[in-house]
């Protein structure tokens, strides 16, 4: 064999060789790569507490679940004050590392409704009244703010919409935003208690920073006696937790700060079982009831989700309207709905008598229905 061939054989050996050690290299590398993946599923997950209070080398933390507990800290975890999130390791709760404020930050906006409502004054009817009030508590200070700085008081805080399902408060409190074109933030008592156990206080105070940041804004609080009803001394972890929530609502409320231009609309069906420190003087002290629609109301509110319907020329109305005694004003927009379905069944374009008669009797016999349930089931 000559020189030549050899050199040949000797060169392609070669290449061959370091084609395998890049290979070897490569294939150590995804072995590294899935022992790592592997350990991740091996070990177990951490867990996020919040630093009550700092004592000494040793740190009260708080769990989701409400729970405290005295632990300490890990060698090298930086110096923590109260307030602080960190992850703890589940055995023994040993606090490993702190958690940058930005990963802690509770989205508020994925847990309420945030909206500029476009509802105005002339969608509301039969409830005058009602309407002066809260303009004068809650349209006036946001839309003429010097007018109170020149008399030398503070306007109002918020206000109390109470009265029987359907009357209209909702649709009160959003013309109010309108009107004034604030932003309008809307939280569900009762959701806020099923959901948000261990968060509740947290998820409060966010409410309030987000409607500082997007002022002028109107707080709503819907169902508000699911968080605020009269206040027991022995209760539920759940029951606890409702109280603590409460507790910071009312603190926010309260503030070292007045709200400015942030107003908090409350609404409840059940004002009887509301805690007395949520309407004293300096909350939500301003308490407007929100009644059944009497027959003027009936009108109002009747013309208001007709205007758009083809009625047949001659049609006694008013009849339609004694029979609607005692109906709300949501119950009046579902007699308008039902009356143009059953137009709408018979091929016409045109609402006569019997069909809004016709409606009025579904509508009773829903509400009959629905009482008997409530009464069955509680």
């Amino acid at each position: 064999m000559n020189q030549d061939a050899l050199n040949k054989i000797m060169t392609h050996y070669s290449v061959e060789t370091n084609s395998f050690e890049e290979e070897n290299k490569l294939l150590k590398e995804t072995i590294n790569s899935l022992r790592a993946e592997l350990d991740k599923f091996n070990r177990p997950p951490l867990l996020v507490a919040e630093v009550k209070d700092v004592l000494g080398d040793n740190m009260l933390i708080r769990l989701n679940n409400g729970n405290d507990f005295f632990v300490d800290a890990a060698s090298g975890c930086p110096k923590l004050k109260p307030g602080d999130s960190v992850l703890i390791e589940q055995k023994n709760l040993t606090i490993l590392k702190k958690i940058d404020s930005a990963s802690k930050t509770f989205n508020v906006e994925k847990f309420v409704i945030i909206e500029k409502p476009t509802v105005s004054w002339e969608n509301v009817g039969g409830l005058k009244k009602q309407e002066e009030e809260i303009k004068e508590v809650i349209e006036l200070p946001l839309k003429k703010p010097e007018l109170f700085k020149k008399v030398g008081i503070q306007p109002p805080k918020g206000i109390l919409l109470h009265g029987p399902p359907g009357t209209g408060k909702t649709l009160l409190a959003k013309a109010v935003a309108a009107s004034t074109n604030s932003t309008f933030i809307e939280i569900v008592g009762s959701e806020l208690v099923q959901k948000f156990i261990g968060e509740g206080t947290k998820l409060v105070k966010e409410v309030f920073a987000l409607a500082r940041e997007k002022a002028p804004s109107i707080i709503f609080i819907d169902e508000i006696d699911a968080i605020a009803a009269t206040r027991v001394e022995i209760g539920t972890s759940g029951e606890r937790e409702v109280q603590r929530t409460f507790m910071q609502l009312l603190a926010e409320v309260d503030g070292f700060k007045h709200l400015g231009n942030v107003k908090i609309i409350g609404c409840t069906n059940r004002k009887d079982i509301l805690d007395a420190a949520i309407t004293r003087p300096g909350r939500l002290d301003r308490l407007i009831y929100v009644p059944l629609p009497d027959v003027d109301g009936i009108r109002e509110i009747f013309k208001i989700h007709t205007k758009n319907m083809k009625i047949t020329k001659g049609t006694n109305l008013n009849k339609v309207y004694v029979q609607m005694k005692g109906f709300s004003g949501a119950e009046i927009r579902a007699v308008c709905t039902e009356a143009g379905y059953f137009a709408i069944r018979d091929s016409r374009f045109s609402v006569n008598i019997r069909d809004f008669m016709n409606a009025v009797d579904k509508v009773k016999e829903k509400e009959k229905i629905d009482k008997e349930v409530q009464r069955i089931f509680g």
